[in-house]
Formats: structure tokens, C-alpha cells, sequence
């Protein structure tokens, strides 16, 4: 705090402000001199009188103009060691002002409100557009869309100071508070806005192809000189809107216009306009009677959010050095539901897929996948994959033997870290387990199999006869295989159940699981859209996330 004062020519104290009036006065007086001798010295060089070191009036001795010559070299910007040249700024506040910019544009933004108590000089140079200019570029990705706000009477300090800085909290991935369905909705600085994007998974089956995406609500500064909030839900334009933070990592949107949510046709419409960008298609081409009755059920539950929703930030995985593959967010079949949005992370030897999307049967927020990475399965040649029983054989035969050791810990206290973990990876359901295996497998530090950091060549695979895929096409190569469990429930998430099966890794971006009892295969297939604000500050905040969010949708 000393330094600091020192440097900016302020200073808490009274010698401080009184050392500030002195240098004022004579900017030869030695700043780390004793406040008596200081003062005695300066008003003595007012009054014209010399001093000398070892006497009293008399003529100053060598020693004296040394010692003279010292003090005017330390204690003031005139003068330099070689007695001349520039002067040597003694603050911050010395400095030419066009240093003073590129010194302040290098600081947060968060920071610079405080630079601007200071002093008034400082106060003024904030007023800079190349200061606030650099701080929107650098911290919220903005470029050419600035000249475009500033043509528009909008400078770059007004756009930081009442719309990014303001709502930079809610920059991030959140899920919407939809009962059972969940979502996705990422907040993102786009143009001269703030927009929220709820992200849609593409048209079942087409697992593959780019998410879709929908405007929720934006904030901008066209009108005014303040932000605005506008729902973008409905079909007739924006519209009035409202944000409240509700507590950290949460928030909440209000539509205050909600008739421009209706139709001309009423509700039939509506659900016909639903459909079509739920699911591409009319309900009559849609021949299966239980999928009619998901679908015609979702459209009723869902729009009863069309005015109010509240979201709770979730982050994307942190890559973990035994990773299988690199963690992300993933599209994945589900037979009648349609595709949904899994979140892949690794914990150890474990990996587990995440609903960021869910159905009445498993809501969002529940464990679908629960895969044991240190038990590999080879697979047989492609005639006996053919086999559903064969497949069956080698997969329960691992099942069995988790399940065994499961009973064996239960029933020993003394129990290896490793067994510890496997037994974790493979057994239990529900939040239960979420906490065993949070005391178990959440390490980073625990190192995979050695197999995993260097997988062989690709292998040939198909699909038994009699599992049924969503996706005809899927790849016919594999890297690797492993056992795991999928979560099964009734209508409501009703007797939930882990049941085995396999997990099936293609390459970076593809892996599948095949469901055993449901004799039904699952293709996931990578997010690849740029997710900014979405990375966790440590790996213990994404963990508490990915346990808490279990409750929020159950």
C-alpha cells in the first residue's frame, strides 16, 4: 500500500499528504529524509539561506553539496543523476498521458473504477475510448462491431459499463429449469448484443448433423442509453423482457408481453409450429402411437415455461490426462424421445455421460452412462458379433464379476483403493452413488490404463441381429471397448435401474452403447460449436455442479 501511494503521489497519512505539499514546493527535498529535517532544509531553500552540514550559518562544506546533490537526484523528477536530461517521473501521475493509456488499457476492467478515485488527471484519461475500446475487445471478443455502436452515438465505455460488465455474469452455458426435459442455453456475446441461445439437438435420427439454435432473449443499447432486456420467444418479433439474478450461478427471465406468444390459430397452431421445428415433420408422418403421445406430451408440458424460466450455470468438463478422449458435451439417440444432449467427463477410470436433456422416463440431470474403463472388452470376429447371445456372454460375464465385488466390499471394510473404485464405477444408482463415486473416482490424479493413452488400431464391428438403431449408418470401426451401465426407468423415472451393456469408442468425436435388456443401440456424436465462458475455475466447482445437478431436475 506504501509503494502504491508513493508511486500515484498519494498517500493515507498525514506525513504523506504533508511530504506531497513539500515536493510541491521544492522538488529537491529527499523523500526518505526525516519529516523535521525535510521541512527545516525546504524552508531554509525559500529563504535563500545556505546550510551547511558541520556548522551553522557558514558556507556549505563538499560533504554538504554531496549530500545536497543526493537529495535533489532521489527526491524530485527535475534533476537525474548526471544532473541533466529528462526528468525522472517520481508517480504515475508524471507520466505523458499517452503512456498512462496503454498502461490502463492493459488493466480489467473491474479495475479501473478504482484507477479512477486516484486522482482527477487519472479520472480524465478513463474517459479515453482506446482504454474501454481494448478492454471490449480483449475481454468479451468484440472488434468491428464497436465502430458500428460508436457511429450509433454509443461509445465503447457506455457499452462496457451498462451492458458487459453489468450482465457478464450471465455469459456461460445454463440449464433451463424444464421439469424433466432440461435444456441447453448458452449466453454469448454476439454483435452490438447479449443473446441467449437455447441449443436444439438436430432432427431424429440425424445425430450427426449441427445443433440448432433459437433466440430466447437479447440486451441491447440501440434505443437508449441504458440496456434493454427483449424476450424473443413467439413468432412476432422482440418484445419487452425482464432478467433478475435470483443467487450466484442462477438467474431468471420474465416475458412482460406474452400475447405475443399466440397465434392467429390458437393452440392447434401452435403445436403444428412446434412440431415442425421440433421434429421436422407433421404428427401424421409420425406413425408410431407412443412417440405421438411423447411428442403431443412435451409440446403441453414445455409451454407452460413460455414466460418465466430460471437457469443454473453448468460447465463444461475439464480434460483429465487419462481421458479416453477429450470430454464434451454430445448428441445421442433415444429411441422414441428423439435425440438428447449428454455431457461426457472422466473421473479416474470411470467415464460418465451426463443428461443436459432428458425425457419422463430419465429427466435431465441423471447418470445415463457409467463406464468402467478398466475393464475392456475384446471383441470377437464379425461373425460371432453377429450374436446377440455371444455379445451377452462376454458383457454379463463382467457384469457378474463387478457384482460379486461389490458384495465382497460390502461385506469387508478393509477394501483396496482400487477395488474401491471399481466397485463405484460399476454398481449402485441415484444419488447415492454420486457420492460414492465422488469419494472414489473423482481424483485427477489417478492414472488410467495404460491402454487408453495409446490405443491400438481400429477394429472391424457390427451390430448384433436384433438390436435395434435409430441410425443405419453408424461407423463400422472401433477403437476400443469397455463394459458399463445404463440407466432404465418407467414412465415418471419409476423403479430406475443400472442395467450393462457396452460402450463402443469410434474415434474422437463418435461412440455408441449398446443396451443390453433393451436390446437397442445409442450413437453419440460430438457438439462441435464454440462454447466461450463455459470452463469451470477448478476441477471441485465442476464437481460440485455435476453433483448438484442431480437435484435440480429429479
Amino acid at each position: 500500500m506504501a509503494v502504491c501511494a508513493r508511486l500515484c503521489g498519494v498517500g493515507q497519512s498525514r506525513r504523506c499528504r504533508r511530504r506531497q505539499r513539500n515536493n510541491l514546493q521544492d522538488q529537491g527535498s529527499d523523500s526518505e529524509m526525516d519529516e523535521e529535517e525535510e521541512e527545516r532544509i525546504v524552508g531554509q531553500r525559500q529563504s535563500g539561506v545556505s546550510v551547511g552540514v558541520g556548522g551553522g550559518g557558514g558556507p556549505v562544506s563538499g560533504a554538504a553539496n554531496a549530500g545536497l546533490s543526493d537529495a535533489c537526484e532521489y527526491g524530485s523528477g527535475h534533476m537525474n543523476r548526471a544532473g541533466s536530461g529528462p526528468p525522472l517521473p517520481q508517480s504515475l501521475a508524471e507520466l505523458p498521458p499517452e503512456l498512462l493509456v496503454e498502461i490502463f488499457s492493459r488493466l480489467p476492467g473491474t479495475a479501473l473504477p478504482v484507477v479512477a478515485l486516484v486522482c482527477k488527471k487519472f479520472r480524465q484519461i478513463l474517459n479515453t475510448e482506446t482504454i474501454w475500446r481494448t478492454r471490449c475487445v480483449e475481454e468479451f471478443g468484440m472488434k468491428e462491431d464497436l465502430r458500428k455502436m460508436e457511429a450509433g452515438g454509443v461509445s465503447s465505455r457506455d457499452l462496457y459499463v451498462k451492458l458487459l460488465h453489468p450482465y457478464r455474469h450471465i455469459l456461460g452455458l445454463w440449464q433451463p429449469d424444464i421439469g424433466p426435459y432440461g435444456g441447453l442455453l448458452n449466453v454469448v456475446v454476439d454483435g452490438l448484443f447479449i443473446i441467449g441461445w437455447m441449443y436444439l439437438p438436430p432432427h431424429d435420427p440425424r445425430v450427426e448433423d449441427p445443433m440448432r439454435r433459437r433466440p430466447l432473449f437479447r440486451i441491447h443499447m440501440w434505443e437508449s442509453k441504458k440496456a434493454t432486456v427483449e424476450c424473443m420467444y413467439g413468432h412476432k418479433g422482440p418484445h419487452k423482457g425482464d432478467i433478475q439474478t435470483v443467487k450466484k450461478d442462477e438467474f431468471s427471465t420474465k416475458c412482460n408481453q406474452t400475447d405475443h406468444h399466440r397465434m392467429p390459430g390458437g393452440r392447434q397452431e401452435e403445436f403444428r409450429t412446434w412440431l415442425e421445428e421440433e421434429w421436422g415433420r407433421t404428427l401424421e408422418e409420425i406413425f408410431h402411437e407412443h412417440m405421438q403421445e411423447l411428442i403431443l406430451m412435451k409440446f403441453i408440458y414445455t409451454s407452460q415455461y413460455d414466460n418465466c424460466l430460471t437457469y443454473r450455470r453448468i460447465y463444461l468438463p475439464p480434460a483429465m490426462p487419462s481421458a479416453l478422449l477429450q470430454p464434451g458435451l454430445f448428441k445421442g439417440t433415444y429411441g422414441s424421445h428423439g435425440l438428447e444432449i449428454v455431457m461426457l467427463s472422466f473421473h479416474g477410470t470411470c467415464a460418465r455421460a451426463t443428461k443436459l436433456t432428458g425425457d419422463p422416463n430419465v429427466p435431465a440431470g441423471q447418470l445415463t452412462l457409467d463406464v468402467d474403463l478398466s475393464r475392456p472388452v475384446v471383441l470377437p470376429d464379425l461373425e460371432q458379433q453377429r450374436s446377440i447371445e455371444e455379445l451377452s456372454r462376454l458383457v454379463l460375464g463382467i457384469h457378474e464379476e463387478v457384482e460379486s465385488e461389490a458384495q465382497q466390499q460390502a461385506k469387508s471394510p478393509s477394501v483396496t483403493v482400487k477395488g474401491a473404485a471399481e466397485g463405484a464405477c460399476g454398481g449402485g444408482s441415484g444419488e447415492e452413488e454420486m457420492e460414492a463415486d465422488h469419494g472414489s473416482c473423482s481424483g485427477s490424479e489417478q492414472p488410467g490404463p495404460s491402454s487408453i493413452t495409446n490405443p491400438p488400431e481400429a477394429q472391424p464391428f457390427i451390430l448384433p441381429l436384433g438390436v435395434m438403431a435409430r441410425n443405419e449408418v453408424y461407423p463400422r470401426t472401433c477403437r476400443k471397448c469397455f463394459y458399463g451401465t445404463g440407466l432404465i426407468a418407467g414412465h415418471g423415472f419409476t423403479s430406475p435401474e443400472r442395467t450393462p451393456g457396452l460402450f463402443v469408442l469410434f474415434d474422437e468425436d463418435r461412440f455408441g452403447f449398446i443396451w443390453l435388456e433393451l436390446k437397442s443401440f445409442s450413437l453419440y456424436s460430438r457438439l462441435t460449436d464454440h462454447l466461450a465462458h463455459a470452463h469451470a475455475p477448478n476441477i471441485e466447482r465442476f464437481e460440485a455442479m455435476l453433483h448438484n445437478m442431480q437435484s435440480w431436475t429429479s
